[in-house]
């Protein structure tokens, strides 16, 4: 044997009573009482004793009860010069009995000394403690040397036995409670995922949409402040008032995205594109099957892009190409650069745009390329299906 396993406690969970199913419990209860009432019976039954050992014995087995809860308790928290003291009090209370007549009960005591310290305590400090318990017994028994012998290796068997089923059975039960556990953190993992996920839709979908209101209504501010006519003026709200409706019909597309019903991805580009000015679609490859998370990754990010480019290249030509591959998908929103720049229609917006998009195709093990081209401004998103 190693080492350690003569100095190694039994785990916690081996020592006390968690993961014992009712059967157990009820068994152990079961053996509990029998062998109270036996050392109550034996006493009381006693032919040969003082009187006054008749008086003494209720109170001995209330010293019992007390020190073999004592020990339970010290073995539980692993305190060994405690456990060592109350078993050895045990084995005093045994050897008293045995002296004033009680030869029975002293038995009983020895015998669930011995099997309780190889049960509950360190093999180095429990074979000594049942070597003096088992000797006791064999001084005291009347039998023969051969089944003395034989009943204390049976006894020193059990115990350890005992003591290696408390170790599987609280194996078991540290087990089930890691699983729960990361059971519990997947749990709130998926949560926190999922949580993430409906925050990017709410993020994309009323960026897209506010943002776009923002220009026009901003426009219209501008344009009263000029002294604009007031066709030009009706123009703009009346687009706010446009894009306040698709906004709205996005976010019932958004809703039912979560759901999982989402409308073809090419339909969604084209209506996108064409609610755009100057805006152009391509697709290339076969469509194929493809994921719900990449197809709604690519829409966010188209609606991204043009977002982008209305508040930061107003008037730019915008060109949008869908590539589909074996492998993935690949979209590209590319912009002429702005036509008229307005430092304070640029000015709107959270600013997190590029970095929820980035963050989006991260997630896919895809990645997402923004920076300036010759002229304007190129978004590159590429996703595996």
């Amino acid at each position: 044997m190693r080492a350690s396993l003569w100095t190694t406690w039994p785990s916690r969970e081996a020592l006390s009573r968690e993961g014992l199913t009712r059967a157990r419990r009820m068994l152990a209860g079961t053996v509990r009482v029998v062998a109270t009432a036996i050392l109550l019976w034996t006493a009381i039954t006693q032919r040969g004793v003082a009187d006054w050992a008749l008086v003494a014995a209720p109170v001995g087995l209330l010293a019992c009860a007390a020190a073999a809860w004592g020990f339970y308790r010290t073995t539980l928290e692993h305190r060994l010069w405690p456990s060592l003291g109350l078993l050895a009090v045990l084995v005093l209370i045994a050897f008293g009995a045995r002296q004033i007549g009680f030869l029975g009960p002293a038995i009983v005591l020895w015998c669930g000394c011995a099997v309780s310290a190889l049960e509950r305590m360190p093999l180095a400090a429990a074979l000594p403690a049942t070597a003096a318990s088992l000797a006791g017994f064999a001084l005291s028994n009347d039998d023969a040397w051969l089944t003395t012998a034989v009943i204390a290796a049976g006894l020193c068997l059990s115990g350890y036995v005992l003591r290696l089923d408390a170790e599987a059975r609280g194996n078991a039960h540290r087990l089930l409670v890691q699983e729960r556990a990361a059971r519990a953190a997947e749990a709130e993992s998926a949560a926190l995922a999922e949580r993430s996920r409906i925050a990017r839709e709410i993020h994309d979908v009323l960026a897209h949409s506010l943002s776009a209101q923002l220009v026009h209504l901003e426009a219209a501010r501008l344009l009263i402040e000029r002294g604009a006519g007031r066709d030009q003026i009706l123009d703009r709200v009346v687009a706010a008032r446009g894009m306040a409706r698709d906004g709205l019909a996005e976010t019932r597309q958004a809703l039912s995205a979560l759901r999982g019903e989402m409308t073809p991805l090419e339909d969604f580009l084209r209506e996108l594109v064409a609610s755009g000015d100057g805006a152009s679609l391509s697709v290339d490859g076969d469509p194929g099957p493809m994921s719900a998370e990449a197809s709604q990754a690519v829409r966010r990010v188209a609606q991204e892009a043009l977002t982008n480019v209305r508040k930061h290249a107003p008037g730019a030509r915008t060109t949008m190409r869908l590539e589909y591959a074996p492998s993935g998908v690949t979209l590209e929103v590319r912009d002429s650069g702005a036509a008229c720049p307005q430092a304070e229609l640029a000015g709107s917006g959270s600013g997190y745009g590029l970095l929820g998009m980035r963050e989006r195709a991260e997630l896919l093990g895809g990645t997402l390329d923004a920076g300036p081209d010759e002229e304007g401004f190129v978004v590159t998103l590429k996703v595996p299906r």
